[in-house]
């Protein structure tokens, strides 16, 4: 067998390692770590490791090696975190930027309260659980280590609503998301409802106590699975959007509040369903734009609250039609592109008068490239904030202080 050495982690975690004049990819490795293994197609399949890292820590998860969910378990979490925040700066400076870091959160184990599950019917039950990596495999999850426990202890319920109403021809998607009033489950994939099927699934509801229950697009509902936004409570759009982790929202939150201090009047692109314009508008006017209506009737819905500032809402597809320079005349303006990013949006900013933004990204890459766009125009990033919510993942996020030069 060949043996490589690990140079560095790619974007998605996995080790690029060389060997003479050759390189693979390797997963489950580490930086400085010596291996053995032949490559095919550019990548090691199952890399054994000679040398190990001293970073190198035993992961805890019976599923690690098999589920695609978490990548970087092996790797001590002083590495995890150091390596997340080189993955921000390496971007930045592929487009010539740089910017200090201004903190970085780590969302703890067992904290993830929304989370995408994938489920099979078989002969005799049910898969549930992640795809294996690089797989349309289903591996079956007994303990995962990121979940809330209320989701974990679940995991028993939604077999059962697979085995109720999946196919062994199909898979279904079943988002989960666990919210002070119980879970709210959004199902897609299933079974066309019938009578016989929409009370065996009420009765699983009702047996798991679940806050609501959606089958493709078919609402089978108990109560409203709220979400309090600051002050504001808000029922999402069945399936909707929500930052993945209490504390990772509650990092995003208190960063974009620090940045937008002050401003009277605030804009909040990409808006979803308020997770940054309720907490603002508790000391800010806010316009909230997004592309889709449902969360932005809810947001609505959660602004009749008491002590709020006043709220406006705007339905608009901004990679189509991004507000324009005249449009754009707020005191600070608040961003929260897809991974995708906003380049469209970016120019026109560029080309504004604003001088104040708070940036979220999901993506480093793309955030990159919208940063270049504003840094052209004399908008710098003046700080950045690093927020880890996919623990054992390579996903980061980040907020940046952008100001005008």
């Amino acid at each position: 067998m060949t043996h490589w050495s690990v140079e560095r982690l790619g974007r998605k975690g996995d080790g690029v390692a060389i060997s003479g004049d050759a390189r693979a990819l390797a997963a489950l490795t580490l930086p400085g770590e010596v291996i053995k293994g032949e490559a095919s197609d550019g990548r090691i399949a199952s890399p054994r490791i000679v040398t190990p890292s001293d970073q190198r820590v035993r992961p805890a998860c019976p599923h690690y090696r098999a589920c695609g969910g978490c990548s970087l378990m092996h790797g001590s979490e002083d590495f995890v975190k150091n390596w997340k925040v080189s993955v921000v700066q390496q971007a930045l400076r592929a487009q010539g930027l740089e910017a200090p870091i201004a903190g970085v959160h780590v969302s703890p184990p067992r904290s993830r309260r929304r989370a995408v599950l994938s489920g099979r019917r078989t002969k005799k039950g049910a898969l549930l659980g992640f795809h294996a990596r690089a797989s349309e495999v289903i591996v079956d999850i007994a303990d995962c280590h990121v979940l809330r426990p209320a989701i974990q202890d679940a995991l028993p319920l939604l077999r059962e609503l697979v085995i109720a109403g999946g196919s062994r021809s199909g898979e279904l998607s079943l988002v989960v998301v666990d919210t002070p009033a119980g879970l709210d489950v959004t199902v897609t994939g299933g079974k066309p409802i019938e009578p016989g099927l929409f009370q065996a699934l009420a009765a699983l509801a009702d047996q798991g106590d679940l806050a609501r229950l959606t089958w493709d697009g078919q609402s089978i509902t108990r109560r409203a699975p709220t979400i309090a936004f600051g002050r504001a409570q808000v029922v999402p759009p069945a399936g909707g959007f929500l930052q993945a982790t209490p504390e990772g929202e509650a990092a995003l939150v208190a960063a974009v509040r620090d940045i937008t201090r002050g401003a009277g009047r605030v804009l909040d692109l990409f808006a979803g369903c308020g997770t940054f314009t309720l907490p603002l508008a508790e000391t800010a006017e806010v316009h909230a734009v997004e592309g889709l209506a449902a969360p932005l009737q809810a947001l609505d819905r959660g602004a009749r609250v008491a002590g709020l500032r006043r709220i406006t809402t705007e339905v608009r597809d901004l990679a189509r039609r991004p507000l324009l320079p005249d449009e754009l005349d707020y005191h600070a303006i608040v961003i929260d592109p897809p991974r995708a990013g906003a380049a469209a949006q970016a120019r026109e900013i560029a080309l504004s008068q604003a001088d104040t933004l708070a940036w979220v990204s999901c993506d480093p890459v793309t955030f990159a490239k919208d940063a270049r766009i504003l840094a052209e125009r004399k908008l710098d990033i003046v700080r950045l904030y690093v927020v880890d919510q996919f623990r054992w993942s390579p996903h980061v996020e980040t907020v940046a202080e952008i100001r005008r030069n």
